[in-house]
């Protein structure tokens, strides 16, 4: 098992990803590319995928960033997942390792995260890993 940086080149693999993670939103794909390609070529994100020689198993992005609350850098991970199929097989504790071993290179003081409240099998996984639940999270689209 391997970790790929994300490129463009794999723009198609990653948007299929998304769609899957949040299957109650709609995308422009065109939109969704722009924003992509932002993450890869940002310094304060990753973007990764988990492959077994030409397959793709799964995909994991996320931003630092400085906070108050943690009294420096954190990590917050915005996108894991893993191909249906594929879940059970332990390439979602990989990804999260690495998103992990990342935060922790970089000097970060906590990996946070946030999951849909329907999505309990994910909490079931984050709970598993070691994760707490420490907050509710709100959002105001604007």
């Amino acid at each position: 098992m391997e970790f790929k940086k994300a490129t463009m080149e794999d723009f198609d693999v990653a948007f299929d990803y998304i769609v899957k993670l949040w299957t109650y939103n709609t995308y422009d794909k065109e939109v969704i590319r722009k924003v992509y390609e932002e993450v890869i070529e940002d310094e304060n994100a990753f973007a990764f995928f988990c492959m077994e020689g030409d397959e793709y198993h799964g995909f994991c992005h996320g931003d630092y960033f400085m906070t108050f609350w943690m009294s420096g850098l954190t990590c917050y991970v915005s996108s894991i997942i893993t191909n249906e199929e594929d879940r059970g097989k332990g390439y979602g504790i990989k990804l999260m390792d690495e998103a992990v071993r990342l935060a922790k290179e970089r000097g970060c003081k906590a990996v946070t995260l946030d999951s849909g409240l329907p999505r309990k099998p994910a909490h079931r996984f984050y709970e598993i890993y070691g994760f707490e639940r420490s907050c509710y999270g709100f959002e105001l689209i604007l």
